[in-house]
């Protein structure tokens, strides 16, 4: 599938998701087959620009291309300012967030609040295609709330505005991610417009993914919740999807191992004592389904240092407390 000049495949992306989409993350997914690994949102208020937050999550280096950023913002000026600003740094794709339900986000008029104000949308939309060189996404829901659902129009003057491809999160940004996604409304969107359209909610599995596809007729899929700890869901969804056949499950030293990489990510993007705090959240999802994970993570979530976690998530997985050198 193009976006573009840039050919995404599998057509498998992984959706942005703040404070758990970054630099280590999104290599991890892109090695073990996302096709696509959009950056965490970045707010176009450059005066947010200059913090330790904003600054890890600009940081593209090392990265394998197509590099997407996402951007949110209210305010044209101020987005196509955004777009221009990450393109000189190196984004290939600038993806506009409209999706995002955080009350903090949305009560700037920013995230999935724009879609009650259509003309707004198309202000913003063809600002920031017009200011850079680069494809224009799109990330956004099925509507504000069940009364209003109007992801369809929203769609269509998207593509009128330029936009390279729309991803449609199946729930009303009211719902937020409680209850089931939907998808008639983005097989109502694929019917609208020409551009490629992919599907986003509640896809997780190789089999919820076929039918999704089936029952939308999308181009592709964005994956964000069920890829923590699993980042290796997109390989397995590939594969199922040009096969028919299920792969089996990775055994837990190769989890370990998957994990230790991400954990060593962690600790060179953010340093030693911000990467081990980082690193929590996501070992415990890792650790999610395995034996004695209570008592495993009510040791490793209280441990300090760098090597004490990583011996510890080694240990655990059944790698054996050998430790590459961990960045300080």
């Amino acid at each position: 599938m193009q976006i573009g000049p840039h050919s995404i495949e599998p057509a498998l992306v992984l959706a942005p998701m703040a404070g758990v989409t970054d630099k280590p993350f999104r290599q991890l997914c892109r090695r073990l087959g996302a096709g696509l690994a959009p950056s965490e949102m970045l707010s176009a208020d450059p005066g947010l620009w200059d913090t330790p937050k904003s600054r890890a999550r600009m940081d593209h280096r090392g990265e394998s291309g197509p590099i997407s950023v996402q951007i949110a913002g209210y305010d044209p000026a101020m987005m196509a300012n955004a777009a221009r600003h990450n393109v000189a740094h190196g984004a290939d794709i600038i993806d506009i967030n409209m999706g995002c339900p955080a009350k903090k986000v949305c009560k700037r008029d920013a995230g999935s609040a724009l879609m009650r104000d259509e003309p707004l949308v198309a202000g913003i939309l063809e600002a920031v295609v017009e200011a850079v060189p680069v494809p224009v996404t799109l990330k956004t829901r099925t509507g504000w709330c069940a009364e209003h659902r109007n992801a369809v129009r929203i769609a269509q003057i998207a593509e009128q505005a330029g936009i390279a491809a729309i991803a449609i999160h199946g729930r009303t940004r009211d719902q937020k991610y409680t209850g089931l996604a939907e998808y008639d409304t983005i097989r109502a969107v694929k019917n609208a417009v020409t551009i490629p359209v992919f599907a986003n909610g509640d896809v997780d599995s190789p089999q919820k993914a076929q039918e999704v596809l089936r029952v939308t007729g999308a181009d592709g899929l964005l994956i964000g919740r069920a890829a923590q700890g699993r980042p290796w869901i997109f390989r397995e969804i590939d594969h199922f999807l040009r096969t028919g056949e299920t792969l089996p499950a990775p055994p837990s030293g190769q989890i370990g191992g998957w994990l230790s990489e991400h954990l060593d990510g962690l600790y060179t993007l953010y340093g030693e004592r911000r990467g081990v705090r980082v690193a929590r959240k996501h070992i415990g999802w890792y650790a999610d389904g395995h034996p004695d994970q209570a008592r495993f993570l009510k040791t490793a979530m209280t441990l300090e240092s760098a090597r004490e976690q990583l011996a510890a998530v080694r240990g655990y997985f059944g790698l054996g407390c050998g430790v590459a050198a961990v960045a300080a």
